[in-house]
């Protein structure tokens, strides 16, 4: 199965993807490792994309295209793709279901985890992890057994994201709406898009999505 999952910052896909990899042997796309990790191994795409970067520029359509195209290469034909991160934009949906037909690929299924704003402020903005040893944690819904005090290697250093703020995710929740959204008549159309509730419980929406998947 080649899958797209949907979501604003914060609403879970990465969790969400790691499950679907260990339940399905899937491998997960994420443009923005795919692009580090380009860029490192020196990779023909890898190196435009550099020097974009080093330029200040933004990366194009066509070299994350690019980049996608690599990665699909590089895995068995069998192998189920995890989209995360893409496409974030109508000309990207294009271009992946361009990528697909030339690998004798076809998306199977988009999910789309929806999120209510005011809560994901409040999931993301709560946030912080052990210095240590990177235990993640939450102000309401996840605080450390002592106070102060990390439960897995107790440490007594924490850190927040600087950009888990609210105005930053609310920026970001404008963006997802204003580009990424309008992506979805385009599969709506081909009958392909579920929603799951990406506030619920994290075993609910692995269960949610599960189900979807295994209808086909």
């Amino acid at each position: 199965m080649n899958i797209i999952l949907l979501g604003p910052p914060g609403a879970g896909k990465g969790t969400q993807a790691g499950r679907l990899m260990d339940a399905y042997g899937m491998k997960q796309l994420s443009t923005g490792d795919m692009l580090r990790a380009a860029v490192k191994a020196q990779t023909p795409v890898g190196l435009q994309a550099k020097a974009v970067m080093e330029s200040g520029g933004l990366v194009s359509d066509e070299i994350v295209s690019g980049i996608i195209g690599e990665a699909l290469d590089a895995l068995p034909t069998a192998t189920g793709v995890i989209f995360d991160g893409y496409p974030r934009t109508e000309a990207q949906a294009h271009s992946l279901d361009a990528l697909l037909a030339e690998r004798d690929r076809e998306l199977d299924h988009v999910i789309e985890l929806a999120v209510d704003e005011d809560a994901l402020v409040e999931r993301i903005t709560g946030r912080f992890t052990c210095a240590s040893c990177g235990e993640g944690y939450h102000d309401s819904f996840k605080k450390p057994l002592a106070e102060g005090e990390c439960d897995k290697c107790h440490g007594h250093e924490f850190k927040r994201r600087p950009d888990d703020n609210e105005e930053t995710v609310r920026t970001r929740m404008a963006e997802y709406r204003a580009k990424t959204a309008p992506i979805l008549p385009i599969y709506e159309a081909r009958g392909i898009v579920s929603r799951v509730d990406g506030m619920a419980d994290m075993n609910v929406v692995t269960q949610s999505i599960k189900a979807i998947l295994d209808e086909k």
